[in-house]
Formats: C-alpha cells, structure tokens, sequence
C-alpha cells in the first residue's frame, strides 16, 4: 500500500468554507493560478490527508480534515473566459492547470488558528509558517498528528 501524504488547502470562508465542503460532500478543488501550488495538487493521491485552512478570516484557523478523492486532472474552469479564474494559456490540448477532488471528513471541534500554529516550537517548520501564501502545500505525518491532536483537544 502506497503511504498516505497530508497536505493542507487554504479557502476564504466567504469564498468556499469548509461547511461548504460538508454540505457538499465533496468537490473540485479548482482554481489554483501558482505553479508551486500546481505541482503540489498534481502530487496528491487519493486517500491522502487534506487539511482545512480558512484564510482572510478571524482567526485564520485550519478548522476541519478532508480526503483527496479524485486525483489531479485539468482544471476546466481555465478554458471558461465567465469563471473566477480564466487562462487563456492553458487549452484543452495543453491544460497548465489541475485540480483534485476532495471529501469532507472531521470538523475540528477547536480550530487551530495561525497564531497556535506559530506558537508550538514543533510546527516552525510546517509551511504554513515558512510559505504562508501558498494555497496548497505538503503537510508531514507529524505536523499531521499535531494538529489533529490540538484540534480535538
């Protein structure tokens, strides 16, 4: 069996909170426009450990745990000039951009905010420190079980 990666997914609640996410189910996880953050969707495999960040709120916390579903395939939302977020480089033929599709799992019954994350010695190397803009980076299995654990405490 392959070994399961963690990664974590920023989302404006305003935009698409993970209540969303719950009453959904589960969904496309579109509209990344880095290519950093490109090569980490592509990375994801199904199963894999998704957490929850609601960034632009109060606090900034990551509030919930999903699953990669689908792995990564083009994003369509590219070729359509009426979406958010449009690419006229990127074609049916030669997409440049991907998406995956991810299930809600837990919510969090404390979020844990940016200022927890930064203030716990063993997540200051977690990206969400060291590259707080990406929207989607990689999480290690113990940053994974931190957070968990400061989530359900």
């Amino acid at each position: 069996m392959a070994k399961r990666n963690y990664w974590l997914v920023k989302s404006e609640p305003e935009t698409y909170s993970f209540d969303d996410l719950r009453r959904d189910g589960a969904a496309e996880w579109d509209g990344v426009r880095n290519y950093q953050a490109r090569n980490n969707i592509q990375a994801m495999k199904k199963g894999d450990g998704v957490l929850f960040y609601h960034s632009q709120s109060k606090p900034n916390a990551i509030v919930g745990t999903a699953a990669v579903v689908k792995e990564a395939y083009p994003d369509h939302t590219a070729w359509d000039p009426k979406s958010d977020h449009p690419d006229p480089k990127s074609t049916r033929e030669k997409p440049v951009w991907y998406m995956v599709d991810i299930k809600a799992d837990e919510e969090l019954p404390h979020p844990v905010s940016l200022e927890e994350v930064k203030a716990t010695p063993a997540l200051s190397k977690m990206w969400l420190v060291t590259h707080s803009r990406l929207s989607v980076q990689p999480v290690t299995a113990e940053e994974w079980d931190i957070i968990l654990r400061m989530g359900r405490a």
